[in-house]
């Protein structure tokens, strides 16, 4: 990131959104030099505008860090749910964490299960796979004989998968409990490999009450 563009980000973190007048006095550039900034910004999807309409005169813009921008920092989630997990295993044991992370990924499922209800074996592993999108995941998946493979690209838990494989065990049990499927893990990017492949069968897997 250009020095003067990360001056403005950090700027417009700070203070929530600031106009050109503001970012010009803080950057000590002219309104044209600023603009030109906000500009590249706006085209990389960093910054968004608003209106701000005053007493008289033409409405002014406003900017304000777009999630993409908001990304762009460090966030805390990776080591607190590390630090949580860690806990987990210490406390409660292997056999009591897999129940936990169990559990877990049945919570995370059921505000998508309705619409797998009355659909086929290859229609619930398409609408898992849209779920999965809708998330950030890049994942596909084919016949395979009797049964699919669903390959994810994109870790659903990059940052922590390497430290913590357990959470292949989270995201197998998600699957299963999103399409009511069972999904064998057969390679995994927490161990190196390009993807991760699962595969895929029609047997029922329960689902956990709660």
């Amino acid at each position: 990131m250009q020095a003067t563009r990360q001056q403005i980000l950090d700027f417009l973190r700070q203070h929530g959104s600031a106009g050109v007048r503001a970012l010009g006095e803080f950057l000590e550039l002219t309104p044209t030099g600023v603009r030109q900034h906000l500009t590249i910004l706006e085209r990389e999807g960093l910054v968004a505008t608003r209106e701000i309409r005053g007493r008289v005169g033409r409405p002014s813009l406003a900017y304000r860090l777009t999630p993409a921008a908001e990304a762009l920092y460090p966030r805390s989630h990776d080591r607190l749910t590390g630090a949580l997990l860690d806990t987990l295993q210490r406390r409660l044991g292997e056999a009591e964490t897999r129940a936990v992370l169990a559990e877990t990924a049945e919570a995370l499922a059921r505000p998508h299960r309705e619409q797998f209800a009355h659909a086929s074996a290859a229609e619930r592993l398409a609408a898992a796979c849209e779920v999965l999108r809708t998330q950030h995941v890049v994942v596909d998946w084919e016949r395979d004989g009797e049964g699919f493979v669903l390959r994810e690209h994109t870790c659903p838990y990059a940052g922590i998968e390497g430290t913590h494989p357990a959470y292949c065990e989270l995201d197998t049990a998600y699957l299963g409990a999103l399409t009511g499927m069972h999904f064998d893990l057969l390679t995994s990017q927490a161990r190196g490999d390009q993807a991760c492949t699962f595969r895929v069968t029609a047997r029922t897997v329960r689902h956990v009450s709660g």
